[in-house]
């Protein structure tokens, strides 16, 4: 029997700057589809990257997949996840929690960069986020996909 769905939890976001420039005293909210897993970050993030990996590929069901990349001391996470690691293309292990009533993967700690927390940038629902800073595997990337940055 499906459960019913939990009420969406509305994002906040509060910064000193209304675009996505240098701000001081942000924080910021994430969270999966259906708002079981929550994560609020404080900070500016350490890096937002592009992956065009093949694992993103899979991970995301799309073309690419973005990171936000945060100290693991900036991010406090609350809700339910289950938890899949796999190997990348670097040869890293990475460990994807996902939320096991929608499905959405949330955050992801990659063993490569132990004190960080990766968290998909979708999951912030925020068109003004800040664009990445790197594209990285782009030996993958689709030919039709064009990114500036």
């Amino acid at each position: 029997m499906r459960q019913p769905l939990r009420p969406v939890i509305p994002l906040q976001i509060a910064a000193t700057r209304d675009d996505y420039g240098d701000m001081t005293g942000v924080s910021r909210s994430a969270q999966c589809a259906c708002g079981q897993v929550q994560l609020d970050c404080s900070g500016e993030p350490a890096k937002v990257s592009v992956c065009h990996c093949l694992e993103c590929q899979r991970r995301t069901g799309s073309v690419f997949g973005v990171a936000v990349f945060f100290a693991r001391s900036q991010v406090r996470i609350s809700g339910e996840t289950r938890v899949y690691s796999r190997g990348s293309d670097g040869g890293f292990s990475v460990t994807h929690h996902f939320c096991p009533e929608c499905g959405t993967t949330a955050f992801w700690y990659p063993s490569r960069k132990p004190k960080m927390v990766a968290i998909g940038l979708g999951c912030f629902a925020n068109p003004k986020f800040q664009p990445p800073h790197q594209q990285v595997y782009e030996h993958h990337r689709h030919a039709w996909v064009t990114l500036t940055l």
